[in-house]
């Protein structure tokens, strides 16, 4: 027992030993110190956080004492008389037991100390000593209540003063008189009320302590900015404290003697102001985290259970449940209520402001269907902005007045962002989330199967998808980059040697080895047609982005409308096509609109260089599409090149693995981030 005694009076003597060390360094200049500095030396003040008692009962109290004060303070400086049933007052618990003794120990160390900044932080030091074994937000309560203590009581007896014989005798051992006499009430005057409003601006900091407190209540992960604000908690309590200290000192400089003692309160105003300014934009930050989980768990559960898709599209888009007109009809440039909506099958267009005309005439032919023959859907625009700006207001009319449909005219952030990214996948490229009337998701994303198959998939739910992607037509959704491919693909006797790529050199032998091999006699007198198609290449050697763009979208949109049938022999030849995006030279050889085989341009060039062994294996198949796949499969065993995969970031359905389309290993996973220096807004996605 007394080992253990004596290792805490050890422990305590070692932290009053630091704290003396850091006060000699520390006192010159608070105003300019580090947080960094203060944290490191009030932490040498903090043992445990074991001590407790009801701090919100006596916060309570605390609150209502100094705004009785000042209701007094009121009444006897400016002539103000503040009705009492006009100030709003608490409750507490009415058995509080108040820790008496550590407020007058407290009071000790606030009264009658000399007027300066080294002196009220040196006070701020041993008041945390004292403290030592409480919270952060208990300390800061303590100090104030010992500072309402006896103001609270001074002001009472100013207030009783004439009317009471013990007030006006408690008033002459509190100085009371020297205050309150006319001549000194008027030469005073300022500067009571720059003390009574230093007192209410930390009085409302603490208070957000006690916000604080409460919402750690809630799971961190739903509040990460409280962290942010439980961290710079000591260093927001030292400030309280000193400005408690301060106030303590100013008041005590008014009833002496000495009155016009100079003891600026304006440097502890601006820095407690400041501390004010800061803890009500992260408890702002820490209020809207906790709205957004809340909103994100109700989103959860709303699109799980059957609920009118109008209740469902307030939920996502407003915080409070107020009513308004929030859509405007882009057929009529008029505003409408979200009453529209109720019963409909709505698409939700999720896009940033950073959208092209395309992304938009895409869904023209979507929207004219809509209107002339299916008059239970409808299309809504929601754009999505973190931060609005007059500048991206501006852009936002410019988009909107290119759109028949349903706009969404709100231009502050959206209550179901988080859900939207999160559960919906949005990663800032378009997307059209397909909804029932009752609010059940058909589609994450039919912008790919429009793009692939257009209103022939309509109305693009789960049912039409599985329709359309049971056809095997691959090439059919790039014939229409340019006249001469689509003509090809449509012809299903034709054959079409499509290929591209980054090397100049590739491109002119390959052209000038299929042009041969289309020109041979033997080939020719088997009737077997060959065309040529380099993709986006001009016909002076450069690149056709136009073109490049356009087709790798279609294959694209065909990948992600097909990705979840992994077994399915097309998808496989989709991914092995995608995968040749970013390769130097690749080749397709297409019959029709069908893949016939495709692979790396080394490898395709080879069987095309090597007519005379093609020859003589269509002479024993009989068919230039067997034996041209046979010796490119013969070709591909003796050399292989790696297959790189890169699947984009756009919203719905991108894999969390992939099997070689090749050889059906497992694919292994590498990040990479990509930007075009596209014009739009900083943070859009490029």
């Amino acid at each position: 027992m007394l080992n253990g005694v004596q290792g805490v009076v050890s422990k305590v003597e070692r932290v009053v030993s630091n704290v003396h060390h850091h006060i000699e360094g520390e006192v010159s200049g608070i105003f300019t110190m580090s947080d960094k500095k203060i944290i490191d030396l009030v932490y040498d003040t903090h043992v445990h956080a074991d001590d407790s008692f009801d701090e919100d009962s006596l916060f309570v109290i605390v609150e209502n004492v100094l705004k009785r004060s000042n209701q007094i303070i009121d009444k006897i400086v400016q002539g103000v008389h503040v009705h009492v049933e006009n100030i709003e007052e608490k409750f507490s618990k009415a058995n509080l037991n108040v820790p008496l003794c550590t407020l007058k120990a407290i009071n000790n160390e606030l009264c009658c100390k000399a007027p300066n900044e080294e002196t009220a932080h040196k006070t701020v030091v041993e008041i945390l000593k004292k403290l030592s074994n409480y919270s952060w937000e208990a300390k800061a309560v303590l100090v104030l209540a010992a500072f309402a203590f006896e103001f609270g009581d001074f002001w009472l007896i100013a207030h009783l003063y004439n009317s009471d014989p013990l007030a006006k005798q408690l008033g002459v051992l509190k100085r009371v008189p020297t205050l309150i006499k006319t001549p000194e009430l008027v030469k005073r005057r300022q500067a009571i009320l720059e003390l009574s409003s230093l007192i209410n601006v930390t009085m409302r900091v603490i208070a957000i302590f006690d916000e604080f407190e409460k919402l750690s209540a809630y799971d961190i992960k739903d509040i990460p900015g409280l962290s942010v604000a439980l961290d710079h908690m000591p260093v927001d309590v030292y400030w309280s404290i000193l400005s408690i200290a301060a106030c303590s000192t100013k008041l005590n400089i008014l009833i002496s003697d000495q009155p016009d003692r100079a003891f600026d309160l304006a440097p502890y105003t601006q820095k407690i102001s400041f501390v004010l300014n800061q803890l009500t934009m992260q408890l702002n930050v820490c209020r809207r985290q906790l709205t957004e989980a809340e909103t994100y768990r109700r989103l959860r559960k709303l699109f799980r259970t059957p609920t009118e898709i109008m209740e469902i599209f307030k939920a996502l888009i407003f915080y409070s449940k107020d009513s308004v007109r929030p859509l405007i009809d882009g057929s009529t440039n008029r505003q409408v209520n979200i009453d529209v909506l109720r019963r409909k099958n709505v698409y939700m267009f999720i896009t940033g402001l950073d959208i092209t005309d395309e992304d938009i005439s895409i869904l023209k032919p979507v929207y004219d269907l809509t209107k002339k023959e299916r008059v239970s859907y409808t299309i809504v625009w929601i754009p999505i902005v973190e931060q609005w700006t007059d500048e991206l207001k501006k852009k936002y009319e410019s988009l909107r007045m290119k759109m028949p449909w349903y706009s969404l005219h709100l231009f502050s952030p959206i209550a179901g962002l988080r859900f939207i990214k999160e559960q919906w996948e949005y990663k800032g490229k378009p997307m059209l989330v397909v909804t029932t009337p009752q609010g059940k998701v058909e589609n994450l994303n039919a912008l790919h199967l429009i793009r692939v198959w257009g209103i022939k998939a309509f109305p693009f739910d789960k049912k039409a998808e599985e329709a359309v992607i049971a056809e095997r037509n691959i090439l059919g959704v790039v014939s229409n980059i340019h006249p001469s491919l689509g003509q090809s693909v449509k012809d299903k006797e034709k054959y079409t040697f499509i290929y591209g790529g980054k090397d100049n050199d590739f491109i002119q032998t390959f052209t000038k080895k299929v042009t041969a091999l289309q020109n041979d006699p033997f080939i020719k007198s088997a009737n077997i047609s060959i065309e040529l198609f380099c993709v986006g290449k001009t016909a002076k050697g450069g690149e056709d982005h136009g073109i490049l763009t356009k087709f790798w979208e279609g294959i694209e949109s065909l990948f992600f409308t097909k990705n979840h049938k992994d077994t399915d022999p097309v998808t496989k030849e989709i991914q092995k096509l995608l995968s040749y995006k970013n390769e130097t030279a690749w080749a397709i050889l297409a019959k029709g609109s069908a893949v016939v085989t495709s692979g790396h341009g080394s490898t395709v060039l080879k069987v095309v260089e090597d007519i005379d062994q093609l020859k003589e294996v269509i002479k024993v198949k009989g068919s230039f599409e067997v034996a041209f796949t046979e010796v490119h499969r013969t070709v591909t065993q003796t050399v292989r090149h790696c297959i790189r995969l890169d699947v984009p970031t756009v919203a719905g359905k991108v894999p969390d693995s992939m099997n070689c389309p090749d050889c059906r290993r497992a694919m292994e996973t590498y990040l990479s981030y990509k930007c075009c220096h596209i014009d739009g807004p900083l943070n859009a996605h490029h």
